[in-house]
């Protein structure tokens, strides 16, 4: 089979079994006998065997299984086999222990006194300063913390009830006194949420991007803010938990949660769509009900299926989610995102500008959407074998066999499913717990997602990323693999990727080749995400 992936069209994966076996040669000219230290018995341990005297033959390395990706342009995800064998023995053993609680006030009280342990505190070094901001779960920590950070607004109790701001030319900002430190501090769940919310969660606190939309029920409440001046160069939306519904772990995020913070994502969407197509657009400063949306969704296919459409400046949705915050004490910022749970999302043109240099244009050049890979794959997967790429693989998923050839334990991939999508762990994962939700039916993007698919995709988002919490992420990146709406192809189904980072596998040298390291067969962590999200 040609392409590169590990989805037979026989509907059933394929995967390469390296056995190692090889000499080298003894290249090196000099000893350098040392003794390491004693044993236990006080025998003392030498290192003659890092000085071999001749060549060596290594006659049988661990086995490593190969799997290249379904989807070539992600790569491929390389298992060694001891180390797979010894999580299969007991997949519980697949999970992250909750961290220690850490208190340095205590400690410091403890140990000198309570107005000695104060003065103390400030003194710190910064690294020990943002250690604990992001480590700490004592509240009396992470407020010394939050008042070393920035500068409050007091009443006459001494309470805090806002920041102090300065203006800097035309900008007001507040007057923050470390950065790294205001930053850490704020995404730490520990810290009292008053200082939350007088810090970072109240509307405006963060600067001024516009609330665009809003979604309340349930005891849920989102807002939608425009970030007009974006990374994304036409701007992009954010759907965020508000000031008065605080959530920092997955574990207290509702159902109305998500479905709040989804509903304005489509809301957003097909009210773009329906305003580029010239379709009654929906009252202002009202949020659509579930029947609206969806008669919304409708009009917009009947009018993209009318000759009279013509070509639309944009033509995919953009839908991202990174959860979970971490800042090392050496000053690198370990994810990407604050805790206070939000997700964000654009549409993006079919076409952009093309250009030779500042002045000599060109022709347009195709505007870049992950999704565009999916279907530049699959159509080369259908074109060298003769089969639907998407049909071979949710067949492929069904049929699953383990790597190790062993009948006793389970083999499936599968951790929820309804009648719209199935929640799974990749055969070759790209991060060692990456979990994915693909659409069962021809559902390529979320125009062609009616009520209850998106109900469907709302709920294993949902049960997904409370099952990676459960067993222990706290750093979770999420994306969208969308089909282009003007596309023909009926095989491409809508995917999404939860791909959480670990204290132990942060990527290096290996993942910028795309090639992903996993220490266990894909098998057990289904069977442990199976076990985790039982009640969910």
């Amino acid at each position: 089979m040609s392409p590169r992936s590990s989805v037979h069209p026989s509907g059933r994966f394929v995967f390469g079994l390296h056995r190692p076996a090889y000499g080298v040669l003894n290249l090196r000219a000099n000893d350098f006998p040392l003794e390491l230290g004693k044993l236990a018995d006080n025998a003392p341990l030498a290192n003659q065997r890092n000085f071999p005297a001749g060549d060596i033959e290594v006659a049988a390395a661990d086995p490593i299984y190969e799997i290249a990706n379904p989807l070539p342009f992600r790569g491929a995800t390389f298992i060694c086999r001891s180390w797979a064998e010894a999580r299969a023995e007991n997949p519980d053993r697949i999970r992250l222990p909750e961290p220690e609680a850490v208190s340095m006030s205590r400690t410091l009280t403890e140990a000198m006194g309570e107005e000695a342990a104060a003065a103390t505190f400030a003194k710190l070094p910064e690294p020990v300063l943002l250690a604990l901001a992001a480590t700490a779960t004592d509240p009396v920590d992470l407020i010394r913390l939050a008042e070393l950070s920035c500068e409050f607004v007091r009443d006459q109790a001494g309470q805090p009830t806002g920041l102090r701001y300065q203006r800097q030319g035309e900008r007001v900002r507040p007057m923050i006194l470390r950065h790294d430190l205001f930053e850490t501090v704020v995404n730490n769940l520990h810290l009292p949420d008053l200082y939350k919310l007088l810090m970072v969660l109240n509307p405006g606190v963060q600067g001024n991007s516009e609330i665009v939309g809003e979604y309340g029920a349930d005891g849920s409440h989102v807002f939608e803010y425009l970030r007009a001046n974006s990374y994304i160069p036409w701007g992009h939306y954010a759907a965020n938990m508000a000031h008065d519904a605080v959530r920092y772990r997955t574990a207290d995020l509702s159902a109305a949660d998500m479905t709040g913070m989804r509903h304005l994502y489509y809301q957003r969407t097909y009210a773009r769509f329906a305003e580029l197509l010239g379709l009654t657009l929906p009252k202002r400063r009202t949020t659509l009900s579930a029947a609206e949306l969806e008669e919304l969704r409708r009009q917009i296919i009947a009018a993209l299926a009318r000759p009279t459409a013509g070509k639309l400046p944009f033509t995919a949705s953009l839908w991202g989610w990174n959860y979970g915050y971490d800042f090392a004490a050496s000053g690198f910022r370990l994810h990407a995102s604050h805790q206070q749970i939000h997700q964000q999302f654009a549409l993006l043109p079919g076409e952009v500008e093309g250009w030779y240099n500042a002045a000599t244009k060109a022709e347009p050049i195709p505007a870049y959407g992950c999704g565009d890979l999916v279907a530049d794959f699959c159509q080369s997967y259908c074109r060298e074998t003769g089969r639907p790429f998407f049909a071979a693989y949710l067949e492929a998923i069904r049929n699953n066999e383990r790597m190790d050839g062993r009948a006793d334990r389970e083999q499936g991939l599968i951790v929820y499913e309804d009648e719209a999508v199935i929640l799974f762990v990749p055969k070759a994962q790209t991060s060692q717990w990456e979990l994915q939700i693909m659409t069962k039916d021809e559902v390529g993007n979320i125009l062609e997602a009616d009520t209850r698919t998106r109900a469907s995709l709302d709920r294993a988002l949902l049960i997904g990323q409370q099952t990676l919490a459960r067993l222990g992420a706290r750093m979770v990146t999420s994306i969208e693999f969308s089909k282009r709406i003007d596309s023909e192809d009926h095989d491409q189904r809508l995917l999404y990727a939860l791909m959480p980072k670990l204290p132990y596998s942060m990527g290096a040298f290996s993942e910028a080749q795309l090639r992903f390291i996993n220490g266990h067969y894909p098998e057990d962590f289904a069977v442990a995400c199976r076990k985790a999200a039982a009640g969910l």
